[in-house]
């Protein structure tokens, strides 16, 4: 199986990002509400295409990685977190979703974090293995921090070091 393209997000693959956020919207993975209708734009002032890495498969966006800064605190701006991460259902169980994380700590080495962080929920197993052999491990956990679908879930705080 070919590894699959990773490349800096472009403003013209707006309507298929926000087409791939509305088709792999989750309560098990979102704690926002749906995305917004397909007029709404994916793209915001604060996070544009530079804040994202695509996943692209036979010149089609299959998946894709935002980073950021978890707050806009200049103590902590060397710091980058994985804001984001979605693949498409029909590429899921390739490798898209390591190749895009990878990307993403490869990315924030690149722009010279020293850490690497992200929030996942705690019913979300797949991610939360997936970071893990990654090389994330678990700082924290805020019990039942959300009430989702009918439950309360833990919001599980992950991080490595990138020195």
């Amino acid at each position: 199986m070919p590894e699959p393209l990773i490349r800096p997000a472009r403003p013209d693959d707006e309507a298929a990002l926000a087409r791939l956020d509305r088709e792999t919207w989750s309560p098990l993975h979102e704690v926002r509400p749906e995305p917004p209708g397909p007029d709404e734009p994916f793209f915001q002032p604060a996070c544009g295409p530079d804040a994202h890495l695509v996943a692209e498969d036979d010149g089609r966006v299959v998946g894709y990685v935002r980073l950021g800064h978890p707050t806009g605190v200049p103590t902590n701006a060397h710091v980058l977190q994985i804001r984001g991460l979605a693949v498409a259902e029909e590429a899921r169980g390739r490798g898209i979703g390591r190749a895009l994380v990878r990307a993403a700590v490869a990315e924030a080495r690149r722009r010279g974090a020293r850490r690497i962080t992200l929030r996942v929920l705690g019913p979300n197993t797949v991610a939360r293995t997936l970071y893990a052999s990654e090389g994330f491990a678990v700082e924290g956990v805020l019990p039942g921090e959300f009430h989702l679908d009918g439950r309360y879930v833990d919001d599980v705080l992950m991080g490595q070091s990138l020195v």
